[in-house]
């Protein structure tokens, strides 16, 4: 009875949770004048979202942020991968001291260092550059990526590294064809731990970014509003397509989220 209970609780939560989904969802494919007359009701086609592509500069925003995003993801994989690696999987003077410091990027509020951040950008020609801002998301991430790797690197038996040296493979051998593939549940984790605020990051591209045909989705979204504040079948739009990379990212990597995260709790 009582998970019955909690079934319905949970079920109702979500209804509710995406009530304003839904209405956003199906008010991006009516005109302005059918929402205010008729709030619920029936699609009636896509012209608001080629308005809003084509438009209102909406495919370069999508475009900036998705070449941000991924270049960021997965340059700050990669390096936290190379350095999680030898944190938990090896013995080596100063390796508490290395951890500590990875960690020690997790506890200050990366915001108050915006300006010799900028300073540093610009000496190296990288404000106002799509690269420099992959570079800053890339190095922000890192901190919580080793953390987060390391901690599952060393959950995996060292058995794996015996076996494998016996088959004759080397330390980057035993890495990519060995350890690599168990640790998927935990990359899939901060990969999507990274992509989100990264996708909905606003203060460093209004911070750094000064061309606007260089402006990520957050910031573009605010000379979006002010062009269509009237219009609000394509300003659902907007939305829609802001919001779907984010939805269709979470049911892929769903399952392995969950493992990652609950990676040990067996052991």
């Amino acid at each position: 009875m009582r998970a019955s209970i909690v079934k319905v609780l949970l079920w109702g939560y979500a209804a509710f949770s995406m009530a304003p989904l839904v209405v956003m969802l199906l008010s991006s494919f009516r005109p302005t004048s059918e929402i205010f007359d008729q709030p619920i009701g029936p699609p009636s086609g896509l012209g608001n979202y080629v308005k809003a592509w084509t438009e209102a500069s909406f495919s370069t925003y999508v475009v900036n942020s998705a070449a941000v995003v991924v270049g960021a993801v997965l340059l700050g994989a990669v390096v936290s991968l190379l350095a999680a690696y030898p944190l938990g999987r090896r013995e080596f003077r100063g390796r508490s001291m290395f951890a500590a410091y990875f960690i020690s990027g997790m506890t200050l509020p990366a915001h108050l260092g915006v300006l010799p951040l900028f300073y540093l950008l610009e000496s190296m020609g990288l404000v106002d550059s799509l690269t420099g801002l992959v570079l800053v998301y890339a190095a922000g991430s890192v901190p919580f990526n080793v953390f987060v790797l390391t901690a599952f690197f060393r959950q995996l038996p060292h058995e794996l590294d015996e076996a494998a040296a016996l088959d004759g493979a080397g330390p980057l051998a035993t890495f990519w064809h060995v350890m690599l593939p168990l640790v998927r549940p935990a990359l899939a984790t901060v990969v999507v731990f990274q992509f989100v605020p990264i996708w909905n990051d606003f203060f460093y591209p209004l911070v750094l970014m000064r061309d606007e045909t260089k402006l990520t989705l957050p910031v573009g979204l605010t000379h979006f509003f002010g062009q269509f504040q009237n219009d609000w079948g394509t300003l659902f739009a907007g939305l829609v397509m802001t919001t779907i990379p984010l939805v269709v990212l979470f049911v892929l990597a769903t399952r392995q989220i969950v493992a990652g995260l609950t990676a040990g709790m067996n052991r």
